[in-house]
């Protein structure tokens, strides 16, 4: 195949140019102005843009145990429709992934999948924080990091021995910050939302003290470690300071908290509703701020799906938390930051290729060469509204709404995998 035209954004070597890529058995072999050969497939995308194919690195495709709401099949073509080529799963499934067996079951089932489906181990067996699972055999059989995501590891000297196992694997420990003792009613941001509820809610204390601890052990770990869905302003100053002091330390922001705040609680109801919460406009800044300046360096979905059902619980502070995530975030991103000026297009495509591939030590997140022919070709002008969702579940509170970046297609290893036409 060879992609004529495009405008290729490679944050990984800050490029942007216009280009053709000639792709063979999955990989780049060329890259310039190019001549199609004789019998070759020509994919013409003038007037579009071409990138990296995106990487997750939190989302939940809740297989095994709760695919109702979504399973390996379903969350891949969701990925795809979203741009995505690589995302890694969380390990809160039923059976939890605390065991070779269960990884080896997700990883050999995701291989039928036509994206790339990594698999994080758990810290601690069953999630309860207790015992340290054995992440070296974890580690062996293939996990590429590990988490508790869901559940804070409030025993801080387990926290610290495993991001010390996960320093000497050299593997990412990545961090669920939420101090239950806090929290009255989780999910619900302790402020404007919780008051409109007659609810006690869930401040920012609950974050900033758990970030606070974790820093430090990562300071003195020397562990890779990830704070995920960071939601406190506070929170961003923390991982800035700690950045500073020389602690390995990374921070997700997920498209929802760099959008809303928690006043669409009041109008989206259970939608709106996610662990940790939408802040206020304070923190939703001091989110942006922490993506402009590198404090935050990556942009993760935490795709959370759930069935109509459960969001419809009654009173909405019970219902689960969590939206699906993987279909709007490009569009978010672009539409949130880059079109009001507080990311470039290629600041916010670093946060969603070439970083989370670095990190994780994944193939991908380049255009270059010899990598893996995985590619987003979209428009970033482009408007388009948010329907049809490919996932299972559709519990979003930007259902209907208008975003900028269409989609039009998304390779991975050199095959379409989603087309808008």
């Amino acid at each position: 195949m060879i992609i004529k035209n495009g405008f290729l954004i490679n944050p990984h070597t800050n490029t942007s140019e216009i280009a053709d890529i000639r792709v063979e058995n999955g990989i780049i072999r060329e890259i310039g102005q190019l001549t199609a050969n004789e019998n070759e497939e020509i994919l013409d995308i003038s007037g579009l843009t071409i990138a990296p194919g995106l990487i997750d690195t939190h989302i939940h495709f809740r297989d095994p145990g709760f695919t109702y709401k979504e399973d390996l099949h379903t969350g891949s073509l969701a990925a795809a429709k979203g741009g995505f080529t690589s995302v890694i799963c969380m390990a809160n499934t039923k059976p939890v992934v605390d065991s070779v067996a269960t990884l080896t079951d997700i990883l050999e089932r995701a291989k039928a999948e036509n994206i790339r489906i990594y698999q994080t181990g758990s810290i601690t067996q069953g999630l309860q924080g207790k015992e340290m699972n054995d992440l070296d055999a974890l580690a062996k059989a293939g996990a590429c990091g590990f988490t508790d995501d869901g559940i804070p590891i409030m025993d801080a000297s387990l926290c610290y021995k495993a991001m010390q196992k996960a320093a000497e694997l050299d593997m990412p420990v990545s961090l669920h910050e939420e101090d239950p003792v806090f929290i009255s009613e989780n999910g619900i941001n302790q402020g404007v939302a919780s008051k409109h509820l007659g609810i006690g809610g869930s401040p920012a204390l609950a974050e900033d003290v758990m970030v606070s601890r974790d820093c430090m052990l990562a300071l003195h770990s020397g562990a890779k470690t990830v704070i995920q869905h960071i939601s406190s302003g506070n929170s961003v100053a923390l991982v800035r300071n700690a950045k500073a002091l020389g602690a390995n330390v990374h921070a997700e922001a997920t498209p929802h908290h760099f959008t809303l705040t928690e006043d669409a609680v009041a109008i989206h109801g259970s939608l709106a509703k996610m662990n940790p919460p939408l802040r206020t406009e304070k923190d939703r800044l001091a989110i942006i701020e922490g993506l402009k300046d590198g404090t935050i360096d990556l942009i993760a979905t935490d795709h959370a799906p759930h069935s109509a059902e459960e969001k419809a619980k009654e009173p909405m502070w019970t219902a689960p938390s969590g939206i699906t995530g993987l279909e709007t975030s490009l569009g978010l991103g672009i539409t949130s930051l880059v079109k009001p000026g507080h990311l470039t297009l290629m600041q916010l495509l670093e946060k969603m290729t070439c970083n989370p591939a670095e990190l994780y030590k994944l193939p991908g997140g380049s255009i270059e060469v010899n990598a893996p022919a995985d590619f987003v070709i979209f428009n970033p002008d482009e408007e388009w509204t948010v329907d049809n969702f490919a996932s299972k579940s559709s519990n979003s509170p930007f259902k209907g709404a208008t975003l900028y970046g269409k989609i039009y297609y998304t390779i991975c290893d050199g095959k379409i995998v989603y087309s808008a036409e």
